[in-house]
């Protein structure tokens, strides 16, 4: 699908560099000590570790399984808008195009969601971060981010 939704963290993302280069200025004033913490080099506060290339790996997939969540939505509701006056009988090609769209949007979101996971549990490895029991990876994962990472100016998360 074409249309792309917004990311809440994209300036963060932006923000968060390639590990070895040094930390801009702006991007440390708005870390959160925590962040400091994990993201940044004990010996050279001014250099990013390597948590934070987890976390850019993290933030890519969440952004990848919002938009793949952003895609199936918007193949259902076409789907929808379009069987709704369909003759019955054989569907039409435009139908099993949307059908296909669906499916292919619905794939995305598996592999993103898989890739999330893999991305999560990466990053916790590496930061050391505790995971309550009996809590999905995935879902503690995003509520973690929601808590801890700066958004965007004027944007809310998404559900």
């Amino acid at each position: 699908m074409t249309t792309t939704m917004r990311f809440a963290y994209a300036r963060f993302l932006d923000k968060l560099g390639q590990p070895g280069e040094p930390v801009a200025a702006e991007a440390a004033v708005h870390l959160s000590p925590l962040l400091v913490r994990l993201l940044l080099t004990a010996s050279e506060p001014k250099a990013w570790n390597v948590a934070a290339t987890s976390l850019t790996t993290l933030l890519h997939a969440r952004k990848a399984t919002l938009q793949a969540a952003f895609d199936t939505t918007m193949a259902a509701d076409e789907l929808r808008r379009y069987q709704k006056y369909a003759k019955p009988g054989k569907p039409s090609a435009h139908i099993v195009q949307l059908r296909q769209k669906q499916a292919a949007a619905r794939q995305s979101s598996s592999i993103s969601r898989q890739s999330l996971i893999k991305a999560a549990a990466a990053f916790v490895r590496e930061t050391e971060i505790d995971v309550p029991e009996r809590v999905a990876l995935d879902e503690f994962i995003i509520q973690w981010i929601d808590a801890n990472i700066p958004k965007d100016e004027g944007t809310t998360t998404p559900p």
